[in-house]
Order: C-alpha cells, then structure tokens, then sequence
C-alpha cells in the first residue's frame, strides 16, 4: 500500500516538473518574439560596436569642425591677400599720380622761366628817370605777382655771385680773373637758375673768378 502511494507522488512531482519546464520554454519563446520585434537603434549598436569608452559620434563633429577651421583658415588668408594687394595698387596710383602732377609742373614751369626772364631784361632796360612811369611800375608788379605764384609752386632761384661754384647748381661758361674774388667763386650770372622741389630746374650760367 506505502509503495503504491510513493509511485503516485513521484507520478505526480514529474508531472509537475513537467509543466514548468514546458512554462519555461514558453516564456523563453515569447521573450525572443518581443525582441525580435523591438526596433533596432543605430546609434547604440554603434556605440556597442565601437567598443567600451570610444564615443564616434564625438569625433565625427570634431572632424567637421577641424574641417570649418580650415575654410575660414583660406578665406582669412585669401581676404589678407586681397587687403595687401589692394594696399599696394593704392601706394602704386598715389605714386603715379604724384609723379604725373610734378612732371606736368615741371614742364608748365619750364615754359614760363623763358618769361620771367624776358620780364627782368624789360625792367632793367628801363632808363632810371622813367622807373617811376605807370607802365614801368605796373611790368614791375606783375613781375612780384609771377614771382610769388611761382614761390608757391615750389619755384625758387639759385644763388649765384658771390657763391662757390658748384658743377651740380651752375654752369661755367666763363673763367675771368679777378683779384677781389676767391679761388672758384662765381664772379657774374649770365642767366638765373632755378630749383622746383629741392630738384634742379636749370643751372645757373655763370662766370667763375680765378
């Protein structure tokens, strides 16, 4: 009777075995259905491929950044160029400009120096007694007026008698001997030079003494 009551209570606890292992595999079953259907994250089996501490989504907006610094690198650099070439086609023209306008000066002033010099024969051919007349103080006048325009332009004569001769001022058409003068000094001057602007416009023509 006791066997027979041992055999049914081992029949009972395989039967019960039984069903939670069969329970088992079915909630296996189901949680592999659920994980099946779950959507899949790029970015986290991206981090996951990429290994423990790699973080690749850091260093591909690095890569993009080092990329911008590089383009605002060129156009800084290419603007700094344009700048600096810019800088130098203006010093070019402001030169250019300065050069045209002195030598434009310089030939008006050239072609008035013939007049000037007819003006000072004029008043000195005049006779003594007829110094104070109009027309001899109205050539007078003028004469200071062309003289003052020319000072402003940068006009300025050349001394001459009484100076030492300098080849880079004055020209020697003359040699005279006269004891009252030093070695090499200009005795008389045969026609006024001129400076425009520190620069030689004509040289004095002179006679040189001893």
């Amino acid at each position: 009777m006791e066997e027979k009551r041992e055999l049914e209570t081992e029949e009972k606890i395989e039967q019960a075995e039984t069903e939670a292992a069969d329970q088992e595999e079915i909630r296996e079953e189901a949680e592999t259905e659920e994980a099946a259907e779950e959507p899949v994250n790029p970015e986290a089996e991206e981090e996951q491929a990429s290994g423990p501490g790699e973080k690749k989504g850091f260093f591909r907006k690095k890569e993009k950044k080092d990329k911008k610094d590089e383009q605002i690198a060129e156009l800084t650099d290419k603007v700094k160029r344009q700048l600096a070439e810019f800088e130098n086609f203006r010093n070019r023209t402001e030169k250019e400009k300065s050069q045209m306008y002195t030598i434009g000066a310089r030939d008006v002033v050239e072609k008035i120096l013939p007049v000037v010099d007819n003006f000072e024969r004029g008043l000195k051919s005049i006779p003594e007694e007829e110094k104070e007349s109009p027309v001899a103080s109205g050539m007078e006048m003028i004469y200071k007026q062309l003289m003052t325009v020319l000072t402003d332009l940068g006009v300025t004569p050349i001394e001459a008698v009484g100076q030492e001769f300098d080849p880079n001022l004055h020209n020697a058409v003359m040699h005279v001997e006269n004891e009252d003068l030093g070695e090499n000094i200009i005795a008389e001057e045969f026609q006024k030079g001129y400076k425009y602007n520190d620069a030689v416009l004509r040289h004095s023509m002179v006679s040189v003494a001893n």
